[in-house]
């Protein structure tokens, strides 16, 4: 998986996220999904922040086979609480997903919750290592989505920028799947004036 998230803040309490993912089933072929999300995002304290934002995403369902693409678009609501447990920085997310789904000219409404865990602990000034769980579960008569869980390292360019390197595995009701995720995470802060 490749990735770009960025954060840009744009007042004390206000920020406007960004992201593009771009996923494949090999390395860099047989072409999987890609996924544009825009996001506002609004923190009441320091530990605790709420988003809402818009998704829209194309989902190659086939796997070395010709079969129709899945066209999606959903908005979603998250519910962040940040905290420290002694050097590790901990970050719980809830987040609700509404999905309209065409795929093949057919329309299908669904719903649904995930929860994440998400660790990360520094290792020097400019390094850190991260882990993470994340369940996702359907509104439906069989709720079990998937299971994420990975882990990596993130490198510290500079104070907007970062690299995320690491492995996850994602666990579905029969099946499972490894992934390498390279991600380049942009902060800017517009509330500081150039000089």
């Amino acid at each position: 998986w490749y990735m770009l998230n960025a954060s840009h803040k744009l007042s004390e309490k206000v920020k406007l996220t960004t992201n593009a993912h771009f996923r494949y089933y090999e390395l860099a072929s047989e072409y999987q999904q890609e996924i544009y999300r825009v996001g506002l995002n609004y923190s009441f304290t320091k530990k605790i922040n709420v988003t809402g934002g818009f998704v829209y995403s194309i989902t190659d369902t086939s796997y070395k086979e010709n079969l129709p693409d899945l066209y999606e678009y959903r908005f979603y609501q998250d519910l962040n609480i940040k905290d420290n447990w002694g050097e590790f920085q901990v970050k719980h997310r809830v987040r609700l997903a509404q999905r309209f789904k065409t795929k093949n000219s057919e329309k299908e409404v669904t719903h649904r919750i995930r929860y994440g865990l998400f660790l990360n602990y520094p290792i020097s000034k400019n390094w850190e290592t991260y882990t993470f769980s994340e369940i996702f579960l359907k509104f439906a008569t069989k709720p079990f989505s998937q299971n994420r869980t990975g882990a990596g390292f993130i490198k510290k360019i500079n104070e907007k920028l970062k690299l995320k390197l690491g492995y996850f595995y994602t666990k579905f009701s029969n099946s499972g799947l490894h992934r390498l995720q390279l991600a380049v995470i942009l902060n800017t802060d517009f509330t500081k004036k150039a000089i």
